[in-house]
Protein backbone atom coordinates (compact mmCIF):
# COMPACT_ATOMS: atom_id res chain seq x y z
CA UNK A 1 0.00 0.00 0.00
CA UNK A 2 3.07 2.27 1.15
CA UNK A 3 4.71 1.58 -2.47
CA UNK A 4 1.88 2.18 -4.52
CA UNK A 5 1.43 5.74 -2.63
CA UNK A 6 5.05 6.20 -2.95
CA UNK A 7 4.85 5.35 -6.85
CA UNK A 8 1.85 7.78 -7.30
CA UNK A 9 3.34 10.94 -5.57
CA UNK A 10 6.91 10.11 -7.64
CA UNK A 11 4.77 10.26 -11.02
CA UNK A 12 3.05 13.20 -9.95
CA UNK A 13 6.49 14.93 -9.33
CA UNK A 14 7.83 13.50 -12.23
CA UNK A 15 4.77 14.94 -14.28
CA UNK A 16 4.78 18.21 -12.47
CA UNK A 17 8.98 18.79 -13.46
CA UNK A 18 8.02 18.18 -17.02
CA UNK A 19 5.11 20.24 -17.50
CA UNK A 20 7.36 22.94 -15.77
CA UNK A 21 10.66 22.29 -17.97
CA UNK A 22 8.13 22.53 -20.79
CA UNK A 23 6.73 25.72 -19.92
CA UNK A 24 9.98 26.96 -19.27
CA UNK A 25 11.10 26.18 -22.80
CA UNK A 26 7.82 27.70 -24.49
CA UNK A 27 8.14 30.65 -22.35
CA UNK A 28 11.71 31.36 -23.96
CA UNK A 29 11.14 30.15 -27.92
CA UNK A 30 8.62 32.88 -27.33
CA UNK A 31 11.00 35.66 -25.89
CA UNK A 32 13.44 34.61 -28.56
CA UNK A 33 10.83 34.89 -31.06
CA UNK A 34 9.96 38.33 -29.91
CA UNK A 35 13.29 39.52 -29.77
CA UNK A 36 13.90 37.98 -33.20
CA UNK A 37 11.03 40.37 -34.40
CA UNK A 38 12.25 43.10 -32.78
CA UNK A 39 15.01 42.64 -34.68
CA UNK A 40 13.58 42.22 -38.26
CA UNK A 41 11.52 45.68 -37.24
CA UNK A 42 14.73 47.46 -36.54
CA UNK A 43 14.55 47.93 -32.98
CA UNK A 44 18.26 46.88 -32.11
CA UNK A 45 18.48 47.96 -28.61
CA UNK A 46 15.21 46.29 -27.73
CA UNK A 47 16.31 43.26 -29.27
CA UNK A 48 19.54 43.00 -27.56
CA UNK A 49 17.27 43.25 -24.45
CA UNK A 50 15.51 40.14 -25.11
CA UNK A 51 18.48 38.18 -26.10
CA UNK A 52 20.17 39.35 -22.99
CA UNK A 53 17.34 38.87 -21.09
CA UNK A 54 17.58 34.92 -22.08
CA UNK A 55 21.33 34.92 -21.35
CA UNK A 56 20.70 35.52 -18.06
CA UNK A 57 18.19 33.55 -17.97
CA UNK A 58 21.21 30.31 -18.70
CA UNK A 59 19.10 29.66 -22.11
CA UNK A 60 22.20 30.28 -24.02
CA UNK A 61 22.78 28.33 -27.76
CA UNK A 62 24.92 28.80 -30.62
CA UNK A 63 22.06 30.65 -32.01
CA UNK A 64 21.30 33.17 -29.42
CA UNK A 65 24.72 34.31 -29.19
CA UNK A 66 24.62 34.66 -33.23
CA UNK A 67 21.27 36.86 -32.79
CA UNK A 68 23.13 39.02 -30.05
CA UNK A 69 26.14 39.49 -32.12
CA UNK A 70 24.05 40.95 -34.90
CA UNK A 71 22.16 43.13 -33.51
CA UNK A 72 25.33 44.35 -31.48
CA UNK A 73 26.87 44.54 -34.57
CA UNK A 74 23.83 46.73 -36.37
CA UNK A 75 24.39 49.64 -33.65
CA UNK A 76 28.14 49.57 -34.10
CA UNK A 77 29.43 47.89 -30.72
CA UNK A 78 31.37 45.69 -32.58
CA UNK A 79 33.22 44.91 -29.06
CA UNK A 80 30.07 42.86 -28.18
CA UNK A 81 29.05 41.70 -31.58
CA UNK A 82 32.67 40.03 -31.63
CA UNK A 83 31.94 38.51 -28.03
CA UNK A 84 29.09 37.10 -28.59
CA UNK A 85 30.06 35.81 -32.20
CA UNK A 86 33.41 33.88 -30.29
CA UNK A 87 30.25 32.79 -27.25
CA UNK A 88 28.28 31.28 -30.55
CA UNK A 89 31.47 29.58 -31.97
CA UNK A 90 32.50 28.36 -28.20
CA UNK A 91 29.25 26.43 -28.08
CA UNK A 92 29.34 25.25 -32.07
CA UNK A 93 32.62 25.24 -33.65
CA UNK A 94 31.55 24.79 -37.24
CA UNK A 95 28.97 27.59 -37.28
CA UNK A 96 29.69 29.14 -40.98
CA UNK A 97 27.45 32.52 -40.50
CA UNK A 98 28.96 33.08 -36.64
CA UNK A 99 32.71 32.89 -38.56
CA UNK A 100 32.18 34.72 -41.63
CA UNK A 101 30.39 37.55 -39.69
CA UNK A 102 33.12 37.62 -36.86
CA UNK A 103 35.76 38.16 -39.65
CA UNK A 104 33.49 41.08 -41.17
CA UNK A 105 33.55 42.74 -37.51
CA UNK A 106 36.55 41.93 -37.05
CA UNK A 107 37.93 43.90 -40.09
CA UNK A 108 35.42 46.85 -39.38
CA UNK A 109 36.79 47.19 -35.85
CA UNK A 110 40.53 46.37 -36.93
CA UNK A 111 40.70 44.41 -33.79
CA UNK A 112 43.85 42.77 -32.43
CA UNK A 113 43.96 38.59 -32.41
CA UNK A 114 46.17 36.46 -29.66
CA UNK A 115 48.99 34.55 -31.54
CA UNK A 116 48.36 30.99 -31.63
CA UNK A 117 50.92 27.94 -30.85
CA UNK A 118 51.70 25.55 -33.04
CA UNK A 119 49.80 22.88 -32.00
CA UNK A 120 46.99 25.00 -30.83
CA UNK A 121 46.51 25.95 -34.52
CA UNK A 122 46.97 22.18 -35.66
CA UNK A 123 44.56 20.61 -32.56
CA UNK A 124 41.56 23.23 -33.37
CA UNK A 125 40.50 21.13 -36.19
CA UNK A 126 38.28 19.54 -33.03
CA UNK A 127 36.82 21.12 -29.89
CA UNK A 128 37.84 20.55 -26.34
CA UNK A 129 34.61 17.97 -25.63
CA UNK A 130 35.26 16.12 -28.84
CA UNK A 131 39.16 15.47 -27.51
CA UNK A 132 37.17 14.16 -23.87
CA UNK A 133 35.20 12.13 -25.53
CA UNK A 134 38.15 10.40 -27.25
CA UNK A 135 40.23 10.15 -25.04
CA UNK A 136 37.89 8.69 -22.45
CA UNK A 137 36.94 6.11 -24.97
CA UNK A 138 40.59 5.19 -25.70
CA UNK A 139 41.59 4.84 -22.03
CA UNK A 140 38.14 2.50 -20.76
CA UNK A 141 38.85 0.59 -24.24
CA UNK A 142 42.66 0.32 -23.55
CA UNK A 143 42.32 -0.84 -19.77
CA UNK A 144 40.14 -3.11 -21.10
CA UNK A 145 42.86 -4.62 -23.52
CA UNK A 146 45.22 -4.70 -21.12
CA UNK A 147 43.33 -6.52 -18.78
CA UNK A 148 42.86 -8.72 -21.07
CA UNK A 149 45.93 -9.20 -22.03
CA UNK A 150 46.87 -9.98 -18.40
CA UNK A 151 44.72 -12.80 -17.65
CA UNK A 152 44.90 -14.45 -21.41
CA UNK A 153 47.42 -17.34 -21.38
CA UNK A 154 48.79 -16.18 -24.74
CA UNK A 155 49.16 -12.58 -25.86
CA UNK A 156 47.59 -11.94 -28.95
CA UNK A 157 49.75 -9.05 -31.56
CA UNK A 158 46.80 -7.77 -32.48
CA UNK A 159 45.37 -7.14 -28.65
CA UNK A 160 49.28 -5.66 -28.19
CA UNK A 161 49.18 -3.23 -31.06
CA UNK A 162 45.58 -2.28 -30.25
CA UNK A 163 46.35 -1.06 -26.47
CA UNK A 164 49.75 0.83 -28.10
CA UNK A 165 47.10 2.58 -30.49
CA UNK A 166 45.07 3.62 -27.45
CA UNK A 167 47.58 4.71 -25.47
CA UNK A 168 48.61 6.81 -28.32
CA UNK A 169 45.06 8.55 -28.76
CA UNK A 170 44.68 9.02 -24.92
CA UNK A 171 47.85 10.37 -24.92
CA UNK A 172 47.15 12.81 -27.97
CA UNK A 173 43.82 13.86 -26.36
CA UNK A 174 44.50 14.33 -23.23
CA UNK A 175 47.95 16.94 -24.54
CA UNK A 176 45.02 18.43 -26.50
CA UNK A 177 42.70 19.07 -23.99
CA UNK A 178 45.70 20.81 -22.37
CA UNK A 179 46.78 22.83 -25.31
CA UNK A 180 43.17 23.55 -25.96
CA UNK A 181 42.00 24.90 -22.71
CA UNK A 182 44.99 26.78 -21.24
CA UNK A 183 46.54 28.52 -24.81
CA UNK A 184 45.76 31.69 -26.20
CA UNK A 185 41.84 31.43 -27.17
CA UNK A 186 41.58 28.73 -24.12
CA UNK A 187 39.55 29.16 -20.80
CA UNK A 188 41.07 32.82 -20.15
CA UNK A 189 40.05 34.71 -22.94
CA UNK A 190 38.24 37.67 -22.71
CA UNK A 191 37.61 40.67 -25.81
CA UNK A 192 37.91 43.96 -25.13
CA UNK A 193 34.29 45.37 -25.31
CA UNK A 194 34.99 49.28 -24.24
CA UNK A 195 36.28 51.72 -27.04
CA UNK A 196 40.11 53.49 -26.38
CA UNK A 197 41.36 50.88 -24.07
CA UNK A 198 45.04 51.46 -23.34
CA UNK A 199 47.05 48.00 -21.83
CA UNK A 200 49.23 49.61 -18.98
CA UNK A 201 52.62 48.41 -16.93
CA UNK A 202 50.65 49.07 -13.71
CA UNK A 203 47.07 49.78 -12.17
CA UNK A 204 47.16 52.97 -12.72
CA UNK A 205 45.52 55.34 -15.70
CA UNK A 206 48.73 57.57 -15.15
CA UNK A 207 51.20 54.86 -16.07
CA UNK A 208 52.63 54.03 -19.13
CA UNK A 209 50.69 52.15 -22.22
CA UNK A 210 51.77 48.92 -23.71
CA UNK A 211 49.54 48.50 -26.23
CA UNK A 212 45.90 50.42 -27.36
CA UNK A 213 43.33 47.72 -27.35
CA UNK A 214 40.57 48.43 -30.04
CA UNK A 215 37.21 47.24 -29.55
CA UNK A 216 36.91 42.94 -29.98
CA UNK A 217 40.85 42.60 -29.76
CA UNK A 218 41.73 39.36 -27.93
CA UNK A 219 43.06 38.77 -24.18
CA UNK A 220 43.83 35.92 -21.98
CA UNK A 221 43.46 37.08 -18.09
CA UNK A 222 46.07 35.62 -16.17
CA UNK A 223 45.33 37.41 -13.21
CA UNK A 224 43.30 39.97 -11.11
CA UNK A 225 43.82 42.58 -8.90
CA UNK A 226 40.82 45.00 -7.57
CA UNK A 227 39.22 46.70 -10.42
CA UNK A 228 42.07 45.44 -13.22
CA UNK A 229 43.53 42.39 -14.79
CA UNK A 230 46.09 41.22 -16.10
CA UNK A 231 46.45 40.12 -19.50
CA UNK A 232 48.36 38.52 -22.17
CA UNK A 233 48.20 40.72 -25.32
CA UNK A 234 48.09 40.67 -29.30
CA UNK A 235 52.33 41.16 -30.22
CA UNK A 236 53.07 38.70 -27.12
CA UNK A 237 52.99 41.67 -24.91
CA UNK A 238 50.97 41.68 -21.24
CA UNK A 239 49.83 44.18 -19.53
CA UNK A 240 46.63 45.46 -17.11
CA UNK A 241 43.48 46.73 -18.24
CA UNK A 242 40.32 48.03 -16.56
CA UNK A 243 38.50 44.11 -15.42
CA UNK A 244 35.14 46.60 -16.80
CA UNK A 245 36.83 47.03 -20.35
CA UNK A 246 36.74 43.05 -21.22
CA UNK A 247 34.32 40.33 -20.96
CA UNK A 248 35.80 36.09 -21.72
CA UNK A 249 33.95 34.17 -24.15
CA UNK A 250 32.92 31.44 -21.79
CA UNK A 251 30.42 32.30 -19.19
Amino acid sequence: MNLGKNSSANYIIVLCCALFASAAFAQSDAEFAKANQEYAQGHFKEAISGYEALVRAGQWSANLFYDLGNAYFRTGDFGHAILNYERALALERHHPEATANLQIARDEARALEMQQSAPERYLRFASVNQYSIAAAVAFWLGVFCIVRLLLARRRSTATILLSVFLVFVFAVGTLAIYELDHGSKGRGLAIVTDKEVQARLATADTANSVLALPPGSEVKILSTRGDWVYAALPNSLRGWIPAKSAEQVRL
